[in-house]
């Protein structure tokens, strides 16, 4: 069944990636079937949401049976490009850099940092969770070398991650995850998303004092 993706609501795509680690956690325990109900109590999203955005995709499931654990993550393997390696920069190895080389995406089997970038002599030349760091002065360079190269995550402070970011989008970047709580400026072409945890953090601590559970 082809999908065209233009047509499923971002907020159904960002959702995706959530299924898909449950449904791989339920394959691996040698469960054969998933009921909405069960993956709403899992993934803490409402099961006719669940409905909703598996509607986007076709009949995924029968009533009274459930969703087929297989299928589904065959399914959403192929929608979300499972069986290609995508290959990431990461630029900025200070703290939460070096903890993103570390992890590495180690639960996801087709995310891969390849490279780092960053300026201090002290990192420069070295490797972390076995991932090259480079000068910044190369990551041109180094990622057309490298080839199919589009996402970078930045890790660097604020007052740079303008600059940084102009080179990448010169580079041939098309996607960057945002850890600065700088905001972008990028062509059309190219997406940011923003995590910014002060921001995050923040917010929870409201929730947490103005809408007890």
């Amino acid at each position: 069944m082809d999908i065209d993706q233009n047509k499923i609501p971002q907020a159904t795509a960002k959702r995706l990636p959530l299924y898909y680690r449950f449904l791989e956690s339920l394959q691996a325990s040698g469960k054969h079937r998933v009921s909405s109900t069960e993956l709403s109590d899992a993934v803490k999203v409402d099961s006719a949401t669940i409905r909703r955005d598996f509607s986007y995709f076709g009949a995924l499931g029968k009533k009274g049976y459930g969703y087929n654990v297989n299928y589904l993550l065959t399914f959403f393997r192929k929608t979300l490009d499972q069986d290609e390696i995508t290959k990431v920069v990461l630029v900025g190895v200070g703290n939460l850099g070096t903890a993103f080389l570390n992890y590495n995406f180690s639960k996801s089997n087709n995310t891969r940092i390849g490279m780092a970038f960053d300026v201090s002599p002290d990192k420069v030349g070295k490797e972390i969770g076995s991932v090259p760091i480079y000068h910044l002065d190369d990551v041109k360079e180094k990622i057309a070398e490298a080839g199919n190269v589009e996402v970078a995550i930045l890790t660097v402070p604020a007052n740079v991650a303008q600059s940084i970011t102009d080179q990448l989008v010169d580079s041939g970047i098309k996607g960057i995850l945002n850890f600065t709580p700088a905001r972008l400026s990028v062509p059309d072409n190219v997406r940011v998303h923003h995590i910014d945890l002060s921001v995050e953090l923040q917010s929870l601590i409201y929730f947490l004092k103005h809408y007890p559970m």
